[in-house]
């Protein structure tokens, strides 16, 4: 029997958290996609702390009147300016069992272009 897209989701995030860890000097970017939200947080896995989050419900993101995927690059763009801000220029990216594609890709697009390193 096949696997719920829920369970497909979580079996391939714990293939890629097996990998990819943040510490200190190079934080992991984690992406939350729900059906009308984007999240992404950065994360230093050794303390077990958030350093920097945004999402699409932040205001100046909500006010912008547009689609799906520009709200994401523009949170992309509002993560990358708080880690700069925060003193965090390189990150290791972790899609969260999503596909790198659509507002996944749009956000990390954003987050390039705002200054992070991948």
């Amino acid at each position: 029997m096949a696997f719920s897209k829920q369970a497909r989701r979580t079996k391939i995030k714990k293939r890629i958290r097996k990998d990819i860890t943040g510490t200190q000097s190079r934080p992991r970017l984690a992406v939350f996609r729900s059906n009308k939200e984007i999240y992404a947080q950065i994360v230093d896995d050794v303390q077990g702390k958030t350093l920097v989050a945004a999402s699409s419900r932040d205001k100046d993101v909500s006010a912008s009147d547009s689609n799906k995927l520009d709200k994401a690059a523009l949170v992309g763009k509002a993560i990358a300016e708080k880690a700069l801000k925060a003193g965090i220029d390189s990150i290791s990216f972790d899609r969260g069992g999503y596909l790198y594609h659509g507002r996944v890709k749009s956000l990390a697009d954003g987050a390039r272009e705002g200054g992070l390193k991948f």
